[in-house]
């Protein structure tokens, strides 16, 4: 996550996540553990005061194509949170799905100043790190530590105190393309809206729909977006893998669209009310009506539920293969591939963990993001994964404090010149 300091924070302070989606525009506002917000008490974890959620407008694939379409989305979901929180938010986190991310895993070292391991010795090497990882038209999202190694030693923890004379360490880095992280900071702060750290939208899914033991035993956690499938690998707690294609749950629509020729919204309606990837249902042949395109009067056309299904079926398995043979290049498969999660709203398709069980040989669950204080239970499901990861992300004293509220114009790159600063401050 890149995120700004500070070096204090008032109890009272609120913040908002955003997950600015294909499909869907969420924001929560948050309240941070033991804080006052108007005259109570909250509770010892982050507390959920104000949900929104809208329609999305000018996104395809996460990458903004319309920017007015996208504010105007956003600036509506922000005021219908604000409006049940009966507050006013200034900062957020924002996830970040689309613009090619792209995850490292490289080695840097330096000489040990002192031959005793400081402060200034770590920080040389998360320096090393950005500069490795930050290049070729890229903006770093996040970097971390997976091990130290100290004089040739590995599994060192923390190095800090210890004598030797040249520190190791691997890391793991997410960035993104600058132009369409660009587009997406100006939605955000056209709507009068100070991003406090952007996050990898695969990140915080991941958090949110796997357990803390799955992350350390080793999971890849599937996100099934409307416009594109997002995954992340984690290992011994670590995050080491995020990556992405282009394609979700709006392509097997546009494939029931195509091959029953009605309308989109039609298609919809008819995956949502039938769709199904349980093999042999009893209701495998039963019929059912839709509307075709066409101009005047709609006319209905009939088919089955196991024609409808082979349709579904097709470029789900095709869309599995892809994952399975990029999540086969990462190199850490071995590490992080023995269990897999399916979580966003394409997840919901009845019958996919089994499917995908089948598939890929291995156990597979629905992921599901955990009860929040505050939250509606009703939300508490695969589609809201993002939203809801980003809350413990918001509040972890290891990814540093949020910034202050003061707000800088995007324009020419003044956003992406600050993230330079804030990196430097935050390790």
């Amino acid at each position: 996550m890149l995120t700004r300091t500070r070096s204090s924070s008032r109890p009272g302070d609120v913040i908002g996540v955003l997950d600015i989606g294909t499909s869907k525009t969420v924001c929560l506002i948050v309240a941070p553990p033991n804080s006052r917000a108007n005259g109570l008490w909250r509770r010892e974890r982050p507390s959920v005061l104000g949900f929104g959620l809208r329609p999305s407008r000018g996104l395809k694939a996460g990458v903004v194509i319309d920017l007015d379409g996208a504010e105007q989305a956003l600036r509506s979901a922000v005021s219908q949170a604000e409006q049940a929180a009966g507050l006013t938010v200034e900062e957020v986190f924002v996830a970040v799905m689309g613009g090619r991310l792209k995850s490292l895993t490289f080695e840097a070292e330096t000489k040990v100043a002192d031959r005793i391991v400081g402060d200034a010795d770590a920080e040389r090497l998360a320096a090393a790190g950005r500069s490795y990882a930050e290049r070729d038209g890229h903006t770093l999202l996040h970097l971390a530590e997976i091990g130290y190694r100290l004089d040739g030693a590995g599994g060192v923890a923390n190095p800090r105190g210890m004598a030797g004379t040249m520190l190791a360490a691997d890391f793991h880095a997410v960035t993104v393309e600058d132009a369409p992280l660009r587009n997406l900071l100006q939605v955000v702060e056209r709507s009068f809206l100070t991003p406090a750290g952007i996050v990898p939208a695969p990140h915080a899914s991941g958090l949110a729909a796997t357990t803390e033991e799955e992350r350390r035993l080793g999971v890849t956690c599937i996100d099934l977006g409307a416009g594109s499938t997002t995954w992340s690998m984690f290992a011994d707690g670590h995050l080491l893998s995020v990556d992405s294609v282009a394609v979700g749950g709006h392509h097997v629509t546009f494939d029931i669209a195509r091959s029953l020729a009605t309308p989109f919204a039609e298609a919809e309606r008819i995956k949502t009310l039938h769709g199904s990837l349980e093999e042999g249902a009893s209701e495998d042949e039963e019929m059912f009506s839709y509307a075709v395109s066409g101009r005047g009067e709609p006319v209905l056309h009939e088919t089955t539920k196991a024609d409808l299904n082979g349709i579904i079926a097709g470029r789900v398995s095709d869309l599995i293969a892809q994952v399975t043979e990029r999540v086969g290049r990462s190199g850490v498969a071995h590490l992080a591939a023995r269990r897999v999660v399916l979580t966003g709203g394409g997840s919901q398709l009845k019958g996919l963990a089994l499917f995908a069980e089948e598939m890929l040989g291995r156990p597979v669950r629905i992921g599901r993001p955990e009860p929040a204080a505050g939250m509606s239970v009703a939300y508490c499901n695969p589609l809201f994964s993002t939203a809801m990861g980003l809350v413990p992300i918001a509040f972890d004293p290891a990814a540093g404090l949020r910034g202050s509220g003061v707000r800088d114009d995007v324009a020419a790159g003044g956003y992406l010149k600050r993230v330079g600063q804030w990196l430097r401050e935050g390790f």
